[in-house]
């Protein structure tokens, strides 16, 4: 079995065992349940294919489903919209080849954007979350990613390989675990991808929570959400945060970071945002 036909039988095998049969809408049979989730013929029965059709392609064998088929698999499993993506492009993908991407650029004008966005934390990320740039309030919010090595300039590493980060995020085990099912996500829709392949191998070799993590093949899209930090110059905050894709550049991403009005977090911002003008923290800031 390839790599790619071993990824889409794993996913298969761990979203069946995470379904809960009392919710699936099946006839009760009277038998004993030794393993949690669901049985394949269930799954086959909640999908309307054969049995012995959708073990084939839990086997990865190569079957390349309708998008009528993949979509009724993704119901009867209880997938979300990420978790159907995952198992279309895992399918789509199997046995198609594709051509390396030209290496990221950020355009003059997103630069010029990031200049003017310049009262919020703003990062740009492209594949597999490669930071390409930030503006000044992101990079004091977060790290300095510019001052990085560019092979180490990555979000998900330095999440996991950084110890700043660690100690920055009040919530890592949840940041961390999304930037894996990020990864996840993306690296169904391009397997191929090189580099994609040796960010995950490094992580895996270097972070025992990564790989934990990364076997548990959860996908999940964030487009919106909050981060709890703790700063060491203007301490705890939340913040929360919008994602923008470009269009016509459907891998490269803005993360634009911003807190209520009137709330502690808002003067924790504003304070590192005047710290980054005089490169001394404010009075009263708590700085440490």
């Amino acid at each position: 079995m390839s790599d790619r036909n071993s990824e889409l039988a794993d996913f298969l095998r761990r979203a069946r065992s995470q379904c809960d049969p009392s919710r699936a809408g099946l006839p009760a049979d009277g038998r004993v349940r030794r393993v949690p989730g669901l049985r394949r013929e269930e799954v086959a029965f909640l999908a309307g294919v054969s049995a012995d059709y959708y073990a084939r392609l839990e086997q990865g064998r190569r079957i390349l489903p309708s998008k009528a088929v993949i979509d009724a698999i993704g119901r009867a499993l209880g997938l979300d919209q990420a978790g159907r993506t995952h198992l279309a492009d895992l399918i789509g993908t199997t046995n198609v080849p594709r051509r390396a991407r030209p290496v990221q650029r950020v355009r003059p004008g997103v630069y010029q954007l990031l200049d003017a966005l310049e009262a919020v934390p703003v990062l740009v990320l492209g594949r597999r979350a490669d930071v390409l740039a930030q503006n000044r309030l992101g990079r004091a919010l977060f790290a300095d990613f510019d001052r990085m090595p560019a092979s180490e300039r990555n979000y998900a590493r330095w999440m996991f390989l950084d110890d700043d980060a660690r100690t920055l995020f009040v919530d890592w085990q949840d940041q961390a675990r999304a930037a894996v099912e990020n990864l996840r996500l993306e690296a169904g829709n391009d397997p191929g991808d090189r580099g994609t392949a040796e960010l995950i191998a490094d992580l895996r070799a270097h972070s025992p929570e990564f790989d934990a993590w990364w076997n548990e093949h959860r996908v999940y899209q964030r487009t919106h959400g909050s981060k709890r930090l703790r700063h060491p110059l203007v301490g705890d905050l939340t913040v929360e945060y919008e994602t923008l894709t470009l269009p016509g550049d459907a891998d490269t991403t803005l993360f634009v970071y911003s807190t209520e009005p009137g709330s502690p977090s808002r003067r924790a911002l504003d304070m590192l945002a005047s710290w980054t003008l005089t490169g001394t923290p404010s009075p009263g800031s708590g700085g440490r």
